[in-house]
């Protein structure tokens, strides 16, 4: 069967600092390699020994893995543990007195709080739950500003044993309609606003707006956080204010001791058909993930201080804002806003203000930040980094060698991470002391985690070559099921055509004659060109690395004679050009391609835009230009767009 072709060679190398390599945790590629060959030799002792290492346990595990019941892997079964304890109460001897969370508000205020604060916190909202009858196994839905208080509501579900689904908080009524009905829940968290780029934004009309679709009537009690103080329609007795409901709640609450395999949240993804995708998690086994990812990945140390920019809506938001960093003992960030408000610089002026050590954010920000203001990191001192990381797509290298040189002062390496809401912690990312960087690519999996690529057929491509990304062994982080829906979880990631033994990761990726991954796109964004089947990441990093350009997403159209024709949507780092300054760049752009690339990845079309389509969160939804590229209607919801209005100027070609 045909593999999938690269096209982008990328042959730069970046090696570690001595300064960086000296202090790591894992200093060298000899020590990489020792783990991976532990894990390789004895691969349910190596991850038993991670999971007596890492995690307090209240009742050790005495079996590592059951794979009966394939693909629905149990992992330290018959252990039982509280994810909150180990976040929290784990920390309260040595760390008490540390801070746990910076939170800075959108306007710049600033609030810290302690371990043992936070520890109290948790507990006196988790005992308020209890008092409405919230217990273990009831679903709560968490639609939340960024803030502590978020993850307060999200430690405290887990330390009752209560069954968290976060929902971002941009998501429309529908959706979080669609949420509460999937999981039953019995209460819904929320704010009556959010703040965001120095506007207030509508969070409980939009609960009430979803409980009046449901029919179901599951839901008993909505808590509200008075973030803002404005009027709000009130529901009673379904309504309560949270200030209210912890006053004279005790300050301890005795956790829920759970088995290994208790499910710790669900979280929903979008999928390509059909409804959104519950995916569920357990608690052992994705709280190892968290924390031994940033031991390795994030080369944690005790003094660092941690920011991740992403929201605890999304699965990077859990992992490495909400449990992974707290479970550590770290000191993180915790921040409200958005990067351009209320200027370009506010990303490097939080990393100046609170001496950020490790920053990890989207590549879409990153281009962002590129288009906004290229220079402005050097107008921060940024001197306290000391690691940089990507998260949520392949970072094309012209955006990586920026992100080293300018915001890391050629000096701080680049963990560039791929993962899932589904793998729920890192799989493939450089182990930051051991592994010299390419601009671009992932590079490879951490020990325990067994990646390859394999063709259509199911058949494993050696060596160097590109196809379907999977991984061989099941692994304690991967998540247990689609809720309510195993048949679709089954299908979906061990599907029969291709011999249902490997979770098929949904992505495309090559290996190059170094043994470095690279991420090519999901595969349904797999071009397929004149009998070349492509991916898009290649293109789209091809067209970045002009200097005119500042963002770009292909897409695929059908044609007749090609199979598919390439439509690229574009934003300069200028103007938005019209008419002939439109059709001159354009020509240009096809042409560099052409040179970059090969005369076969040439853009049919070029599209300008001021900016891409995007949610909230920064992602592109490509599903919607896939559609305006073949001059499809647009039917999909698109109240999650942070910019409805860029569709219709998408919509004309300059070529």
């Amino acid at each position: 069967m045909a593999t999938i072709e690269s096209v982008l060679h990328e042959n730069r190398l970046f090696t570690p600092d001595d300064s960086f390599v000296n202090q790591a945790n894992l200093l060298n590629k000899e020590e990489y390699y020792s783990l991976c060959k532990e894990a390789e030799e004895d691969y349910e002792g190596f991850w038993g020994r991670m999971a007596r290492e890492y995690i307090q346990w209240h009742k050790p595990f005495t079996k590592v893995l059951d794979e009966n019941n394939h693909p629905f892997f149990k992992w330290f079964e018959d252990g039982k543990l509280n994810v909150s304890y180990n976040c929290l109460d784990r920390n309260l001897d040595a760390n008490a007195d540390k801070i746990a969370i910076i939170f800075e508000s959108d306007k710049g205020n600033v609030t810290n709080i302690t371990y043992r604060d936070l520890h109290l916190q948790v507990c006196q909202f988790a005992n308020g739950l209890r008092s409405l009858n919230i217990k273990k196994d009831d679903r709560v839905i968490i639609y939340m500003p960024m803030s502590i208080e978020a993850v307060v509501a999200m430690q405290a579900c887990s330390r009752i044993g209560a069954i968290h689904s976060v929902v971002f908080g941009g998501f429309s009524a529908k959706s979080l309609h669609e949420r509460i009905v999937d999981t039953a829940a019995v209460a819904v968290i929320t704010a009556d606003e959010q703040m965001r780029g120095g506007r207030s934004v509508s969070l409980k009309p939009v609960v009430d707006k979803a409980l009046e679709m449901s029919k179901t009537g599951s839901v008993s009690s909505v808590v509200i956080y008075q973030r803002t103080g404005t009027d709000i329609e009130w529901h009673s007795p379904r309504d309560i204010w949270w200030h209210e409901l912890i006053v004279d709640k005790p300050i301890y609450c005795e956790p829920e001791w759970v088995g290994a395999e208790h499910p710790l949240f669900i979280l929903y993804t979008s999928g390509s058909t059909g409804r959104p995708k519950g995916i569920q998690h357990s608690s052992a086994g994705y709280l190892l993930g968290a924390m031994v990812s940033m031991k390795w990945i994030f080369d944690y140390k005790p003094t660092d201080i941690f920011w991740c920019t992403a929201d605890v809506g999304w699965i990077t938001g859990h992992s490495y804002v909400a449990y992974g960093p707290l479970a550590m003992g770290a000191t993180q960030v915790v921040f409200e806003g958005v990067p351009t408000f209320p200027d370009a610089g506010r990303f490097w002026k939080i990393i100046q203000s609170h001496s950020v050590t490790v920053f990890y954010t989207a590549p879409t920000a990153i281009r962002s930040l590129i288009k906004l203001g290229p220079e402005l990191p050097e107008d921060y001192d940024l001197s306290s980094l000391r690691l940089l990381g990507s998260v949520g797509e392949p970072i094309n290298p012209e955006a990586w060698v920026w992100y080293h040189k300018v915001v890391g002062q050629s000096r701080c390496p680049i963990v560039d991470t791929w993962w899932q809401t589904e793998t729920g912690c890192h799989m493939i990312a450089p182990v930051p002391g051991a592994i010299p960087l390419k601009p671009g690519s992932c590079t490879f999996p951490l020990p325990g985690i067994m990646a390859a690529i394999i063709d259509e057929a199911g058949h494993e491509v050696k060596n160097e070559g590109g196809g379907l990304l999977v991984i061989k062994r099941p692994f304690p982080s991967l998540a247990r099921t689609i809720w309510g829906n195993p048949d679709r979880f089954k299908n979906t990631y061990f599907p029969n055509d291709i011999g249902g033994k490997y979770y098929l990761a949904g992505d495309s990726a090559h290996r190059d004659s170094d043994g470095y991954f690279w991420i090519m796109g999901r595969v349904d964004d797999v071009l397929n060109i004149s009998g070349h089947r492509l991916g898009t990441m290649e293109i789209e990093s091809a067209l970045v690395a002009n200097s005119l350009v500042a963002e770009a997403a292909v897409v695929g159209k059908p044609h007749e004679i090609k199979g598919e024709v390439i439509v690229a949507f574009v934003v300069l780092k200028g103007l938005c050009p019209k008419g002939d300054d439109a059709r001159k760049i354009a020509i240009e752009l096809r042409n560099w391609v052409s040179k970059e690339i090969g005369p076969i990845a040439k853009p049919e079309e070029i599209r300008f835009g001021d900016n891409l389509p995007k949610t909230r969160s920064g992602k592109i939804m490509r599903r919607l230009l896939r559609a305006i590229g073949r001059g499809e209607e647009i039917t999909q919801d698109i109240s999650t767009l942070e910019n409805p209005a860029i569709l219709e100027q998408l919509k004309q070609p300059a070529i």
